[in-house]
């Protein structure tokens, strides 16, 4: 696509990363959303939608010129509602003109309309640019209420790198922005997918959300595997099966897989027969050895592996493992990606993981249905080992966290206060949250079936705790709870949910 020159206030065509060309306008960005470097672009509000995003130069093209070759390709409904939502606009903004030309000042002068300034390909501070007199399509645009938000429509004129998405209604597609609006409490739980550019090496992420919405998901046309049917593998597994994928499952306690059978799964023998027959095999087990066995053991994945094959590791597991099995995969001529999950059996359940992601690119955006049905979002984090390095500090985080939380309630209960006032208050406060008011209820009712597992997040502070020795970084927090969590299990509460921690402090 030929470079264009635009000023603000232009409309466009403009093309968000897999999704086909959408009708927008270029705008000012927000003051504390920095051009991305390198980057030749435009920032963009797409009509028909709340999204906006940083638009590269070459992947825009003027609204009226080419308007009727857009909607010749594109004859999707919310395309349609979109295209109608620019007329809308380019009729009240000419009823604003002719109302303003009919209009002069006491000596009956027009005001003349001020040169907008062109934004050249260099510009480092778009906001610089703007036309005072110019105000930015989200607070002047129309955005009629019957409209839906904007959907992945058919595909178009610009070349896709693989075919397009449609989303659940639900799901959010992030590229090349830096901060993200809150959403109004009005508004749904959002699905989003984060997808992460590292610059130049950095491990700084630079991002922008935009809603892409349509009827459901399409489901890839890969054949999944899946191994590992434990409590977040279960959840995974049905999700992907709701959402139209074909899965082949196994687990190494076979009865598990009865379920998904009747659920439409097809059944695999051995980890090695999913890999060698399945485009791409997830993994999801509870630990370094049990990711290791799932590979290198008897008919294992790495029997199965052939050039092209995919190979998913979503197991929270050190970075070394993670390495070791990416090297061993690559190897083999697999493509190897890691995509350990937060989240929990309830959140696995109702597909709102968060995925993390590093390795391989190219699985990651063939996994982009696939994470639409497990997850509300995933980000992909750069080379193999980045995102086992992330998860275990999320989950060192969470572990100490809910290590805190036990204390707390068992130290108002030995001063006479009321456990229950004490999460009432702790839920009107800033640590409000799902987590800390559904985890203290069930202390309180002495309610711990496992959502997850006591005995994971003990290996998951220990593994983090490691990875900090490594670093040379102190970790007495972590240290602490993990010492806690060590009382739990000896306590035989491992197996329980990780809020029986709090059985560690009273007895």
């Amino acid at each position: 696509m030929a470079t264009v020159h635009l000023r603000i206030g232009d409309l466009v065509w403009g093309k968000l990363g897999r999704y086909p060309p959408w009708p927008g306008k270029v705008v000012s960005p927000p003051k504390d959303l920095k051009k991305p470097r390198g980057k030749k672009c435009h920032f963009v509000k797409f009509f028909g939608t709340e999204d906006h995003a940083w638009i590269k130069v070459e992947q825009l093209k003027p609204y009226h010129t080419h308007k009727e070759e857009m909607i010749k390709i594109n004859k999707g409904k919310r395309f349609q509602q979109a295209v109608d939502a620019v007329e809308d606009f380019l009729k009240k903004a000419k009823g604003k003109e002719q109302n303003s030309d009919g209009k002069g000042d006491s000596k009956g002068k027009k005001t003349p309309n001020k040169p907008l300034k062109i934004l050249e390909e260099d510009d480092e501070d778009l906001s610089a640019l703007k036309d005072p007199s110019e105000k930015d399509l989200t607070d002047s645009d129309p955005e009629p209420s019957t409209l839906e938000r904007l959907g992945a429509g058919p595909g178009s004129g610009f070349k896709w790198e693989s075919s397009p998405v449609k989303d659940d209604p639900h799901f959010h597609h992030f590229l090349l922005s830096q901060s993200e609006k809150p959403a109004s409490s009005m508004e749904p739980i959002s699905k989003r997918l984060k997808i992460v550019e590292e610059d130049s090496g950095s491990t700084s992420i630079q991002a922008a959300d935009s809603t892409a919405i349509s009827g459901s998901i399409t489901p890839t046309d890969k054949r999944i595997g899946f191994l590992g049917l434990g409590l977040m593998g279960s959840g995974i597994v049905s999700n992907l099966l709701k959402m139209g994928h074909v899965v082949t499952v196994w687990n190494r306690t076979a009865e598990k897989c009865d379920l998904f059978i009747q659920e439409g799964a097809r059944l695999g023998r051995t980890p090695a027969e999913v890999a060698s027959t399945c485009d791409i095999t997830f993994s999801c087990v509870s630990g370094p050895k049990a990711a290791r066995d799932l590979v290198f053991g008897p008919s294992g994945v790495l029997q199965g592996i052939r050039p092209g094959k995919c190979y998913v590791e979503m197991s929270t597991v050190d970075p070394e493992t993670i390495i070791e099995l990416s090297q061993v995969i690559t190897s083999r001529g697999g493509r190897f990606l890691e995509s350990p999950v937060a989240g929990s059996q309830q959140l696995s359940n109702d597909g709102m993981l968060v995925i993390l992601s590093a390795g391989d690119r190219t699985v990651y955006e063939d996994c982009s249905s696939c994470f639409q049905a497990m997850g509300k979002t995933s980000f992909f984090l750069g080379e193999a080992g980045n995102a086992a390095r992330m998860m275990l500090i999320l989950n060192m985080v969470q572990g100490s966290f809910m290590a805190t939380i036990a204390e707390g309630l068992t130290l108002a209960q030995a001063t006479g206060q009321s456990q229950q006032t004490f999460l009432d208050i702790l839920c009107q406060g800033q640590m409000a949250s799902t987590f800390v008011d559904q985890k203290c209820q069930n202390i309180l009712q002495g309610n711990f079936k496992p959502d997850y597992y006591l005995k994971h997040i003990q290996k998951d502070l220990r593994l983090a705790i490691s990875m900090g020795d490594m670093a040379n970084h102190p970790t007495p927090m972590a240290a602490a709870a993990n010492e806690v969590y060590k009382r739990a299990k000896a306590l035989d509460q491992s197996d329980n949910d990780m809020s029986a921690v709090y059985r560690a402090y009273i007895h």
